[in-house]
């Protein structure tokens, strides 16, 4: 729009009070700010989507993974089987097994132990509220 051109719902601009300029401009403020959260939602729901199709693989390539370990565990036990014997190659395989988780298990627990508490600061302020509540300041 040039300068003298004025949309035909709203009256001249110079006649027009104050408080209908305040009211366009709430008007105009919300609808930007519901096409804003519109967006964010939509975009919010695309990620998800990729974010579910993502876990999806993941959890399918975790089965494949197990069984893959299975048949090879399978497979070593009949190898072995040959050699020392069915029962004991299966306590061989096993007895690898449980090292492996013994060390995984390990490992995890060191790590967990490292991890901070999410929120730190907001777990400490909540434990004063019963006593704000209560009328005592720490």
């Amino acid at each position: 729009m040039t300068e003298h051109q004025t949309r035909p719902d709203l009256p001249e601009p110079s006649l027009r009070s104050v408080g209908e300029l305040l009211g366009d401009i709430t008007t105009d403020l919300s609808v930007l700010v519901r096409q804003e959260v519109e967006l964010a939602k939509a975009e919010v729901r695309e990620s998800a989507d990729h974010a579910k199709a993502g876990g999806a693989m993941l959890g399918t390539a975790a089965v494949a993974g197990h069984l893959f370990l299975v048949f090879l565990s399978v497979a070593a036990w009949w190898a072995l089987g040959d050699a020392i014997g069915r029962g004991w190659s299966a306590l061989v395989v096993a007895l690898v097994w449980a090292i492996v988780a013994a060390i995984t298990a390990s490992i995890g627990r060191k790590r967990l132990k490292r991890v901070a508490p999410v929120a730190p600061r907001t777990i400490d302020t909540t434990t004063e509220i019963p006593d704000a509540l209560r009328g005592r300041h720490s």
